[in-house]
């Protein structure tokens, strides 16, 4: 077991199956009012990663397998069950918003992008609901999501926003696929990708174009008290929230405002403002749908690309371009817009693919 800083719960577990347990997170710094937590399960005597196993066990591709439990605001995984897949709502609206946002999310990756669940091969999908007394957080935790239900000053229950259920699980993709090391550029990256997924989990389930969409992360997450409308934005960053107590938004949207900090792991939830930029404007570029086009490309960039767990943002886009090019072609609007894209908030491009001349995106 090791601790890790800011608000990450701390984590240990000798099985991806056996109870764990979490410690509950201190208040946050001002800098950073929520920060999704994320614990890595690591065998003992073992310094890799220990994912969870895949469970599909003969069932159709596809097919969605859910199940809900009930912590009963102790810090006890995974709690009572109280909900099982096809059993009716249970009248618990953190129980019933967590089972539709598990289906939501397992609709977006199957539907958009092919992907049968969160490791591809028909994981079920679990949730704990009333995680802890008054706790601030939601985290996915290497195999299930756990959910607060806020201190009813600053958070509402984390089960009240799709887009924070949706980035959730979407760390278990990530976990799944490049795995991006959780610190400095990759672990804005870790963040960053789970933002995108976060969204369009929430715009394919309404059906809305990238102009439509509102492109808030936790919109509802917040009380009357608090001046904000959701914890990020990625259309804007830094615009999220301007709150006397909290203070203001402090996400850069561009290279130029990166932020150079030992906090936050490296400033993981600060520095994905510039990632998250990216994407939007790759999206509202390219027009449409934004799971359709600009979701693609991200999404082979993260599982059929070259990448690293210690990536870069330059990295990245660069992977990003080739994907836009493989997926596309290399003539293509959309390759156009993801150069635009990484242009628009100063990250530099070396190269896009082998026999591509280079692009130097950066301004």
């Amino acid at each position: 077991m090791g601790a890790a800083p800011s608000c990450r719960p701390i984590c240990s577990s000798g099985s991806p199956r056996s109870t764990t347990r979490c410690s509950p997170a201190r208040r946050r710094p001002l800098a950073t009012p929520w920060c999704v937590a994320r614990c890595t399960l690591v065998p003992k005597g073992s310094g890799t990663t220990r994912l969870p196993r895949s469970a599909r066990h003969g069932r159709p591709r596809g097919e969605l397998v859910r199940a809900v439990f009930d912590a009963h605001s102790t810090e006890d995984l995974p709690g009572t069950p109280v909900r099982a897949e096809g059993e009716p709502s249970t009248g618990d609206p953190a129980a019933d918003e967590a089972y539709d946002g598990l289906g939501a999310t397992h609709a977006l990756f199957l539907d958009a992008f092919d992907r049968d669940s969160i490791d591809d091969s028909g994981l079920p999908l679990e949730a704990t609901v009333h995680f802890g007394n008054a706790y601030d957080n939601a985290f996915w935790d290497g195999s299930r999501m756990v959910f607060g239900d806020g201190d009813g000053q600053v958070f509402e229950r984390f089960t009240r926003s799709l887009s924070v259920i949706g980035h959730e699980l979407s760390h278990g993709v990530v976990q799944y696929s490049t795995n991006f090391v959780y610190e400095g550029q990759s672990g804005a990256l870790n963040e960053s990708v789970a933002d995108v997924f976060g969204v369009l989990v929430e715009q394919y389930a309404s059906r809305q174009s990238s102009d439509e969409a509102s492109w808030l992360i936790g919109v509802g997450l917040f009380t009357d008290e608090v001046e904000g409308d959701a914890i990020r934005s990625m259309s804007d960053p830094g615009s999220a929230y301007d709150d006397d107590v909290l203070g203001k938004d402090p996400q850069p949207g561009h290279m130029r405002d990166y932020i150079d900090t030992v906090e936050d792991n490296g400033g993981v939830h600060l520095n994905s403002g510039i990632p998250n930029k990216a994407f939007h404007l790759a999206a509202t570029g390219i027009g449409g749908f934004a799971w359709e086009r600009a979701g693609r490309i991200w999404y082979h960039a993260l599982t059929e690309g070259s990448l690293t767990a210690t990536a870069t943002f330059s990295e990245f886009a660069a992977q990003t371009i080739t994907s836009a090019q493989t997926v596309f072609g290399v003539e293509s609007p959309e390759r156009s817009a993801v150069v635009a894209a990484w242009d628009g908030v100063g990250v530099a491009v070396e190269a896009a693919e082998e026999g591509v001349a280079p692009i130097d995106t950066a301004s």
